[in-house]
């Protein structure tokens, strides 16, 4: 059965269908927390990089998502390596349908494909995987730290951001604790290596034993992950290199912080010219668009085969600086982040011994976030509780003073007024107490959300509309202003 609500706006008619059991259980559905993601695992970088979304638009992105009918929070995580969107969902099947669309609208990747890479967890599977890469089990590196800096700037990102609220927002907070404490109470970080380390390992590994100390490195984009490739080749001993940016202050303070190894500054409209001199090219920019295409690429000149004849393109940026078609090149190479994995597979063993490690670690956190966010549930039924017992007070306060007439002195009207105030105060005081999860009672979770129901069938203080009803109007009262 449905109600069909008619609205006129701007001289069009929106026809708002509402499914009538879904309207009169609304209320009585748990809002969940979901994660709609794809990441190395689940899709080609061909897909990810065209969902990629930069930091700059993270509160755009998590008001668009806010606006949507099912979704109430929402945050983004976007990396390398994954695209992930977590929201507090009204409705799980509805919310995930709902942001993969939106995914597609903003990727122009149809829904249909999207279903084929993502991937969809639920409630605490959802704050399980959250905590796993926070931790660094989940990185294409194990314990790789950059992960932990990047839910950081997730956190900084949507403060005061509207949709970035109290249960996403806890549920980063709690992720930035976990990953602290598996770095700090076991061994997964020792001997890890990062992205940019590894990009730097598989590129020697290309390259002849025999010109490894002549070979010329040629790095685009001096951001962080620029700055560790340098920090890297030198380490293993290319002391000489050129430094590809829009500006040179990066470069500069790069050159004064390694002071032992020779950068060279070229600004990016030499950066074709520079790729002409160099058998090695690193490329690590935000940019959008390609820096290098495969008709740039044909015509760079040849390399000598003691170098092995073919240059190296080391794409570490997502969206993609180097046209993936450049790999048709004969005298040119291109690997990806998810080439890397020929690097990182090394010493399985280990890296699963320490994962589980962190494994125990991750698993108490996830019960203590979810009896957090569990205990949340009793909040709107003690605000919609005390505004109950609030009207009553004030109709039958009015009421009082209609029988006894204007005449009476405000000394008296305060008089009746207090005294309604602490009868409903009183009457409350116990049902609130039974209500609150702060830690001073020896009441168990599952005990308090027995209570909240209990109080909620008793009284029923339900707000006259649902949670999508009140977005639907909102909606509708912000298109006629």
């Amino acid at each position: 059965m449905q109600s069909i609500y008619k609205e006129h706006i701007g001289g069009k008619v929106y026809l708002l269908l509402f499914d009538y059991f879904f309207l009169t259980g609304y209320t009585k559905e748990t809002s969940s927390i979901v994660v709609v993601g794809l990441n190395f695992r689940s899709a080609p970088i061909e897909i990810r990089e065209k969902l990629s979304i930069q930091e700059a638009q993270w509160p755009q992105a998590i008001g668009e998502l806010c606006a949507l009918n099912h979704i109430e929070e929402a945050s983004v995580l976007s990396t390398r390596n994954r695209m992930e969107i977590y929201v507090v969902a009204l409705s799980q099947h509805r919310g995930v349908k709902e942001v993969t669309e939106w995914m597609s609208k903003i990727s122009a990747v149809p829904v249909s494909e999207l279903c084929q890479h993502r991937f969809l967890l639920y409630k605490k599977d959802a704050t399980n995987h959250l905590f796993e890469v926070s931790a660094g089990l989940d990185s294409l590196v194990l314990g790789e730290g950059q992960i932990l800096a990047q839910v950081k700037q997730v956190v900084k990102t949507g403060q005061g951001i509207s949709g970035f609220d109290r249960k996403i927002s806890g549920l980063f907070k709690h992720a930035i604790t976990v990953g602290k404490r598996v770095r700090t109470e076991t061994s997964i970080s020792s001997g890890s290596v990062l992205v940019s380390s590894a990009a730097v390992e598989l590129a020697l590994m290309k390259i002849p034993q025999s010109s490894l100390a002549t070979a010329r490195m040629l790095v685009v984009g001096a951001g962080k992950m620029g700055k560790l490739v340098i920090k890297h080749l030198a380490a293993k001993g290319c002391t000489k290199k050129i430094v590809v940016k829009r500006t040179e202050d990066r470069v500069s303070a790069i050159r004064n912080e390694l002071e032992n190894v020779e950068i060279l500054y070229r600004p990016l409209s030499e950066v074709l010219t520079c790729a002409a001199e160099a058998d090695v090219v690193f490329t690590s920019t935000a940019s959008e668009t390609l820096l290098f295409s495969k008709e740039q690429v044909q015509a760079l000149p040849p390399l000598s085969p003691n170098i092995g004849g073919r240059r190296l393109f080391m794409d570490i940026s997502v969206p993609r600086n180097v046209g993936s078609c450049v790999s048709d090149v004969e005298t040119a190479r291109v690997y990806s982040v998810d080439d890397l994995k020929e690097v990182v597979e090394a010493n399985k063993e280990d890296r699963l011994h320490k994962a589980m490690e962190a494994q125990a670690i991750i698993e108490e956190k996830v019960k203590q976030f979810e009896a957090w966010k569990d205990s949340l549930e009793t909040v709107p039924t003690i605000k919609k509780l005390r505004a109950y017992a609030e009207r009553i007070r004030s109709s039958e306060f009015d009421k009082c003073l209609s029988k006894i007439g204007d005449d009476i002195p405000k000394n008296k009207k305060k008089a009746i007024y207090d005294l309604g105030t602490g009868i409903v105060n009183k009457l409350l005081h116990g049902p609130m107490q039974h209500l609150r999860c702060d830690g001073n009672e020896n009441r168990s979770l599952s005990e308090i959300l027995e209570n909240m129901h209990a109080l909620n069938r008793i009284f029923r203080p339900d707000t006259k509309f649902s949670r999508l009803e009140q977005k639907i109007r909102a909606k509708i009262e912000d298109s006629q202003k």
